[in-house]
């Protein structure tokens, strides 16, 4: 695992959409996003009007995406920026020591995308589309045929993957499931050499909490931000 050089997580969204999932994006030199249905994601190049206004070319008229930075973004002439809220970005820069348990875990694929959704839009745990399951591998535990419980990788870039979508129904939750499947995610990411990273809000602490116990710590903050066409005067 490459730890000592962590300056793609700096700006993973461009990281991400310049490399590995550059298949999964549109956008060229001064602004690149994702494609709406697989995650509503954007980053620039660096933050100049310029790069800005090629954003801007990117969304439709009723499009929003969200931008990770560190400082408050200055008004921008015919976008409508909105914060909200704090990211923790975490880090597991130690390999998982833990047993691991896949008793009942399965794959999911283009075959479970309705499940998929269900289940997010029944736990919010952040951002999902219909494709955003082609971002990488997603895992999940069934009962009764039934999707309780879900996490899957996300972002991708050279040498490391984020662990996203971590949910489980309400009727299934103190069971431990999201540790089981965050613990076989982070074993294969590591035994494919790269290392695990995740973000959360600062306000979750629960989860916050879930992942300083499976061995994750912060790494740095960011602010994010909500970024659409302004209304016309």
């Amino acid at each position: 695992m490459r730890d000592s050089n962590q300056a793609e997580l700096n700006r993973p969204i461009w990281a991400a959409l310049t490399t590995k999932q550059a298949h999964l994006g549109q956008g060229a030199g001064l602004a690149r996003r994702f494609h709406p249905d697989v995650a509503p994601f954007a980053a620039l190049a660096s933050e100049t009007p310029a790069a800005y206004q090629a954003l801007h070319r990117l969304l439709g008229p009723q499009e929003q995406v969200a931008l990770l930075s560190t400082e408050p973004i200055d008004p921008v002439a015919g976008l409508q920026t909105t914060y909200l809220g704090v990211i923790h970005q975490m880090i597991a820069l130690n390999r998982e020591a833990g047993s691991t348990d896949d008793r009942d875990v399965i794959r999911l694929g283009h075959a479970d995308a309705d499940d998929m959704l269900d289940l997010v839009q029944k736990t919010k745990p952040g951002p999902f589309g219909r494709r955003t399951g082609e971002m990488g591998n997603y895992i999940g535990i069934r009962d009764q045929g039934h999707l309780i419980a879900m996490a899957g990788e996300r972002m991708r870039l050279d040498g490391y993957v984020e662990i996203s979508a971590v949910c489980v129904d309400s009727d299934h939750r103190g069971k431990g499931l999201a540790g089981r499947l965050m613990r076989l995610l982070r074993k294969e990411i590591e035994q494919r050499g790269d290392t695990p990273f995740l973000h959360v809000f600062s306000d979750n602490l629960s989860a916050i909490q879930l992942y300083e116990r499976l061995g994750f710590q912060l790494r740095r903050t960011f602010r994010l931000n909500r970024i659409g066409h302004a209304a016309p005067d």
